[in-house]
């Protein structure tokens, strides 16, 4: 099938289509029906939904929850792929979040082992549903090498333009070969004075060949053989000159491999990147967390974060509030709470990660979007006492940022560490209708612009927190 023609299947989509108008905003509706109708293969294969927004001047949180209620309705189908932080390759892909692997992945063409952090090296990714449209990647042993590198090894973000794949294809390579599974073959290279990677992106293995010292008019021999699990990457040292290079795929599945240069060309064209959307961002989506609650980790996945931040609200004297106006009033003044703080998260592209009582327990991917959103409670519970003509709804605020890791706690996915310890205890230390961040949180650039541009000075502390040995410096932020 050719790659760049649609081709739409016969099941008729016009209803989970009609069912999208109505759950994604109708402009982002329009713009995936489009891309389902009119995309080329290639667009409807791994979607980049920053890349999406961008394109089309939509906005992000919108796209990511439309793209997220198409894949409900059965549209796309959403996949987890782990990344080289090197050269981008995806080195493993899964279709729910509870596959991911705690344990290191293999990346043979940088010869690197890296964790599967959900902060950098996760990509969530969308590929059209194959009973919605047909596309070559549905069936990836059919693509031709190069459509394979672009559209199954790199990742979304791996940003190659028509210019740099044709330089990719053409000086950047000696050899590329489509060997299919119980063939082998040789070929006749002229090694220049470079370092050389022969890589193969079905099996990820990898032959590394330093070639340096005198040329030589003599015909090198170098035999690499292909089994369905990768070897180690080694490297051996060749002089410039012919290499006959025999190659034997004992796979069960063709091979792939390819004869790169690995100097300045190829180093630059892996070094173009653009943004994608990563796993953390997506476990602090609320439309993720509503509606892909089956899609969680299991009970004894432990997911490392490098940084997120936590913020934690509770309402001052809800108990006395009770109390004072009664059960159906305080109901009322406490539910309307509610209804403010969770559209201020969702709106500043946080998540709830659960309710205690009266108080909530939310996660950001960025300091600065926390400490806005925090700001906008505060207002947002000033208007609502104003409103009513009383001064009952009174929120302490706390937001800490730091490493943690993400979890299964009573069926439903959460955060342990001592980031959270943190700052549930720092929100637990304003009297008042105040917010308190923390060193961490007011040590990013965006958080002091976000402050000054508010005329806001912060002021300084140190505070004793239960169950933290040593004092902290927090700050209040009047």
């Amino acid at each position: 099938m050719d790659i760049d023609t649609p081709s739409i299947e016969s099941t008729d989509s016009s209803a989970q289509f009609a069912a999208l108008q109505q759950a994604a905003e109708p402009a982002v509706a329009r713009a995936i029906e489009r891309l389902v109708a009119e995309g080329s293969d290639r667009e409807l294969n791994r979607i980049n939904l920053l890349d999406f927004s961008a394109r089309r001047e939509l906005d992000e949180e919108r796209v990511i929850s439309g793209f997220l209620h198409a894949s409900r309705l059965g549209l796309f189908d959403l996949s987890w792929n782990v990344l080289c932080p090197g050269c981008g390759g995806v080195l493993d892909a899964h279709n729910t979040l509870k596959s991911l692997r705690p344990d290191e992945y293999h990346c043979g063409l940088c010869a690197s082992d890296y964790e599967a952090s959900v902060d950098k090296q996760v990509e969530v990714a969308f590929t059209v549903a194959p009973r919605v449209r047909r596309i070559a990647a549905h069936d990836p042993n059919t693509l031709p090498i190069w459509e394979y590198f672009r559209q199954m090894f790199w990742s979304s973000g791996v940003d190659f333009n028509e210019q740099g794949f044709a330089q990719l294809t053409g000086e950047v390579t000696l050899d590329a070969i489509e060997l299919p599974t119980g063939r082998s073959v040789t070929r006749a290279l002229q090694l220049p004075p470079e370092f050389i990677i022969v890589f193969e992106p079905v099996t990820h293995a990898a032959q590394f060949i330093d070639v340096q010292g005198e040329p030589t008019d003599e015909v090198q021999q170098l035999s690499l053989v292909y089994h369905k699990l990768a070897t180690p990457t080694e490297t051996i040292t060749l002089r410039p000159g012919p290499l006959q290079l025999s190659l034997d795929n004992r796979a069960d599945t063709r091979v792939l491999p390819s004869v790169f240069i690995a100097a300045d060309a190829l180093h630059h064209l892996l070094g173009q990147r653009k943004p994608f959307l990563t796993a953390k961002r997506m476990l602090s989506n609320q439309t993720f967390r509503d509606v892909f609650k089956a899609d969680n980790l299991t009970i004894d996945q432990r997911l490392k974060i490098t940084s997120l931040t936590f913020l934690f609200t509770d309402l001052k004297g809800s108990t006395a509030l009770y109390e004072r106006v009664g059960d159906l009033a305080a109901f009322d003044l406490v539910r309307a709470h509610f209804r403010a703080l969770l559209e201020i998260i969702s709106s500043h592209k946080g998540a709830v990660v659960k309710t205690i009582g009266d108080a909530v327990m939310a996660t950001f991917v960025a300091p600065e979007q926390a400490l806005a959103a925090g700001l906008r409670m505060r207002a947002a519970m000033d208007a609502l006492n104003a409103e009513r003509g009383t001064a009952d709804l009174v929120v302490k605020i706390g937001i800490h940022e730091g490493p943690c890791l993400a979890v299964m706690l009573n069926e439903r996915q959460d955060y342990f560490g001592q980031t959270v310890n943190i700052a549930s205890r720092v929100q637990g230390l304003a009297t008042s209708q105040a917010i308190h961040i923390t060193g961490t949180v007011i040590a990013a650039p965006a958080v002091a612009t976000l402050l000054r541009q508010a005329g806001i000075t912060p002021i300084q502390k140190q505070a004793a927190l239960r169950g933290i040995a040593d004092k902290v410096v927090v700050y209040e932020i009047p």
